[in-house]
C-alpha cells in the first residue's frame, strides 16, 4: 500500500472548489499530499477542513484558466507559496450546455473551447514546466476528460462538450510521449454521470442516466476519487498515455 503514499508530495487541482475536483483534491491529502486548488468560485466549506483532518498544507487561489494572465499568476503565486514544488497536477475544470447542435452558438462553443480545452492544456504545460525546472521525480498529470469522449451520450444534448473532452482524451498520448523524457507521467479519467453541481442543473435527466448504467445508480464524486489517487501514485508508475473509465458501465453496454 505504500505505493499509493503521496506523503511529502504537492498536488495542485483546478476546478477544486467543489463537485470532482473538490473530491480530488480530498483524496490526494488523505494520500498525504499537500493540496492547493485553482477555481473561480469560492471553496465548499469543506475544503478548508481538510488541512486538518489530513495534516497536509492546504491554499486556494482564485484563479480563471480560460484567461492566460490569471492562470500564469495564480502559477506565480503558487510556486512562491510553495517553495516551487509540484508533483500532481489535477486539471479539472470544466464547464458543460444542455443545448441541441442546431442551437449551439458561437458564443457558447468558444466558452466550452476555453475553458475545457486550452485552459485544461495550459495549465497542464505550466504544470510539466515547473516540475521540469524543479528537477520533480514523481510528476503526475492527470487530465480529466470523460466518458463523453467515449460515446454519443444518450441522455443529454452536448455535442459541444463531447468534442472538448475528446480533445482532451486525444492530446493526453501525445503530451505524455513528450514529457516521458522528464519523467513526467501523463493519464486521463474519464468520469461518467456524476452528481455535481453542476450535473444538479439537469435533475430531469437523472432517470435517464440512472437507466443506463449497469449498477442503476449514477456516482458521486467519491466514486471517482480513487482513479484520481491511483493516476497520482506511484502504484501507476507503468502508466502514461492511458485514460480509465469509471462510469458504473455505461460506455459497455
Amino acid at each position: 500500500m505504500s505505493k499509493f503514499s503521496l506523503q511529502g508530495r504537492t498536488a495542485l487541482v483546478t476546478g477544486g472548489a467543489r463537485g470532482c475536483g473538490l473530491a480530488f483534491a480530498r483524496g490526494l491529502a488523505e494520500a498525504g499530499a499537500n493540496v492547493a486548488i485553482f477555481d473561480v468560485i469560492d471553496p465548499n466549506p469543506a475544503f478548508y477542513d481538510i488541512e486538518k483532518v489530513c495534516s497536509v498544507r492546504t491554499a486556494y487561489y482564485k484563479v480563471d484558466v480560460s484567461s492566460q494572465e490569471s492562470l500564469e499568476n495564480g502559477f506565480a503565486q503558487f510556486q512562491k507559496d510553495f517553495d516551487n514544488a509540484l508533483d500532481i497536477c489535477v486539471p479539472c475544470a470544466g464547464i458543460n450546455r444542455h443545448l441541441p447542435f442546431l442551437e449551439f452558438t458561437y458564443k457558447e462553443h468558444h466558452d466550452l473551447i476555453s475553458i475545457n480545452v486550452l485552459g485544461l492544456y495550459f495549465t497542464a504545460q505550466l504544470a510539466a514546466k515547473q516540475m521540469i525546472a524543479n528537477g520533480t521525480k514523481h510528476g503526475s498529470i492527470v487530465l480529466v476528460a470523460s466518458m463523453a469522449s467515449h460515446i454519443a451520450v444518450r441522455s443529454q444534448l452536448c455535442s459541444a462538450y463531447c468534442g472538448t473532452k475528446g480533445a482532451v482524451r486525444s492530446m493526453c498520448p501525445a503530451i505524455a510521449k513528450e514529457l516521458a523524457e522528464y519523467g513526467i507521467r501523463v493519464n486521463s479519467v474519464s468520469p461518467g454521470y456524476v452528481r455535481t453541481e453542476m450535473t444538479a442543473a439537469f435533475p430531469h435527466l437523472v432517470q435517464g442516466w440512472k437507466s443506463e448504467a449497469m449498477n442503476g445508480r449514477i456516482a458521486e464524486p467519491e466514486d471517482i476519487m480513487g482513479a484520481c489517487v491511483f493516476l497520482a501514485s506511484d502504484a501507476s508508475a507503468y502508466m502514461t498515455g492511458q485514460d480509465i473509465v469509471v462510469d458504473g458501465g455505461v460506455t459497455r453496454w
